[in-house]
């Protein structure tokens, strides 16, 4: 993905840490032909724009014991989808809300460790104030998945 704002080291930088954000400066100047403090410099400047936001890991939801990943399509009732957004983001199993267009509906996605715990989670579902319904969809298959931005 290109951006217009960003040079080619800086992309070259942010797609190395894209795939591995455990190398470190050296390893980067290497891999981008600057030295470890030029590196170092650019990534702070890229943290310092908001163009790094975070670092993190990822996770392999199944083989940490999440064997059942929900998306939900949950319909609220307009003057309580900031409250009921706020209660879903305190949960646990909740790893994605979103407010999406249309009716007033959040699209969320659940991770849980089988079919009981998800079973117990859409009846504490059906006890939000708010909520008017709930569909739900199981993941079958993950073909591409991603948590943010790949450059």
């Amino acid at each position: 993905m290109q951006f217009k704002n960003l040079d080619e080291i800086d992309r070259q930088i942010l797609k190395h840490l894209s795939s591995n954000g455990r190398l470190s400066h050296a390893e980067l100047g290497r891999l981008v032909g600057l030295t470890r403090a030029a590196v170092r410099e650019r990534v702070a400047q890229l943290v310092e724009h908001g163009i790094i936001s975070h670092f993190t890991i990822v996770v392999n939801p199944l083989k940490a014991g999440k064997n059942l990943s929900i998306y939900f399509n949950i319909c609220v009732e307009w003057s309580k989808i900031d409250q009921i957004a706020q209660e879903l983001l305190d949960s646990e199993e909740i790893t994605n809300v979103y407010q999406m267009s249309g009716r007033p509906h959040l699209h969320v996605h659940a991770l849980f460790d089988d079919q009981d715990h998800a079973s117990s989670y859409v009846q504490k579902l059906r006890e939000i104030d708010g909520i008017t319904s709930v569909e739900s969809e199981f993941l079958i298959t993950r073909y591409k998945e991603r948590g943010a931005l790949l450059i």
